[in-house]
This record gives C-alpha cells, structure tokens and sequence, in this order.
C-alpha cells in the first residue's frame, strides 16, 4: 500500500488505463473550486458547472464499495438530464478563510483472489497537504478492515480560499456516469470549457433577467 506524498494530482484529467474482466463501469476523478459565492449553495453550484456536472442529476453515493468491473477513463462531457452516481466530499469556507477536499479510488483483490474497488472521501478545513495526508490514512484503513491487497491507485486533493466578503466551495469528486443505467431520456452534452469558471457581472451572456 503506497500512499506516500506526491502520488496524486490536484486535478488529474487523465486517470490510468486499466482493464478489468467484470462488466465495465467506468468513473474519473475530478476537483473544482469556486471563491467567489454569493452564498454557500451559490459557490457549491459553481463547483458542479467547472466539473462539467452542472446539467446533470446528481446521486451522492455513500460507502467504500464501488460497482464490480470498476475501470478508470478521461472525462467526457455528459449529456443534459443525466443521472450520474458520484461519490464526492464538499467543504465551504468564508471570508478568506480556506478548506479542502479530497477523494479517492483503489482496485484491489480480497483474499480469494476476486478483483474489487473502493472509494474514499475527506472535507477538511485543514491545508492541502494535512488533507492529502489523512485522505491516504483513510484508504489504509478501508483497506485494512477489508483484507484488501492494493492493485493500483488515484487520489485528488484541492483547496480553495474564498473571497473577502463571499463564499468558498471546493468539491472533489469520482464521477461515475454509467453505473446505473436508468434515468430516463437525457439532452445533448454542452461544452463549457469556453466559460471562465467565475458569474459574469456584465448582465449580459444568457443569464437572463432576474432583477427584482
């Protein structure tokens, strides 16, 4: 089990390949921060849009366990109204002041020889490298209550100090877009890598009126 400093990536878009002989259900990891909220739920949504999760329906999943067959892949841009399983840990801060978020997968064997992955995640109001580090105690752990031999392993940590007067979010998140294979029709996939990551305060660019 190596979880020693400098094996992860704040934002790595391009996980390992890596093959699996269960059904594929493929996911990537991703962070994203947003300082400049005007209120807690303004900056989390923020998060969500520069994660390319802003037209999607979300399923916050709890637990260690990810689906059989689980395999890493790059992120891909989802279609509008789809509904995506995430695993993701969410911290806020205010007024300057800082949080962190990580996440975390491993494929692993059990003792009997089957093939596994888990999940991990951590908010913290600690710095970047405190975080990473009780991120990587935390997957020990997961790892050890389940007799679990490490195959291989991502983690992605991030901060995000928020602005004077406005609210901070840093999300981080393993997207898992085709774990559960209901949902209904869904739209076209959007491309927002054109959008600077912050609200325009112009008026203009489609937001529409929402004076009162």
């Amino acid at each position: 089990m190596d979880f020693s400093i400098g094996g992860s990536e704040r934002k790595p878009n391009s996980p390992t390949s890596s093959t699996n002989s269960g059904a594929p259900s493929g996911g990537w990891l991703m962070t994203a921060v947003a300082p400049w909220g005007e209120s807690e739920e303004d900056a989390f949504d923020q998060c969500l849009v520069e994660l390319g999760l802003g037209d999607c329906r979300l399923v916050q999943v709890q637990g260690a366990m990810l689906p059989m067959g689980f395999t890493p892949e790059s992120p891909r841009s989802l279609p509008m109204g789809s509904l995506v399983e995430c695993h993701y840990s969410v911290s806020l801060s205010w007024n300057g002041s800082t949080a962190c978020a990580g996440a975390g997968w491993a494929r692993c064997t059990t003792p009997e020889g089957e093939e596994v992955a888990i999940v991990t995640t951590v908010s913290t109001n600690e710095d970047y490298e405190e975080t990473e580090l009780m991120l990587k105690r935390q997957m020990q752990r997961r790892l050890a209550s389940r007799d679990l031999e490490i195959i291989e392993h991502q983690i992605a940590v991030d901060e995000v100090t928020s602005g004077e007067g406005h609210h901070g979010a840093v999300i981080a998140a393993l997207i898992l877009p085709d774990s559960l294979g209901i949902g209904g029709p869904v739209g076209r996939a959007r491309d927002f890598s054109s959008f600077s990551g912050g609200i325009r305060s112009d008026g203009g660019g489609g937001g529409g009126d929402f004076s009162f």
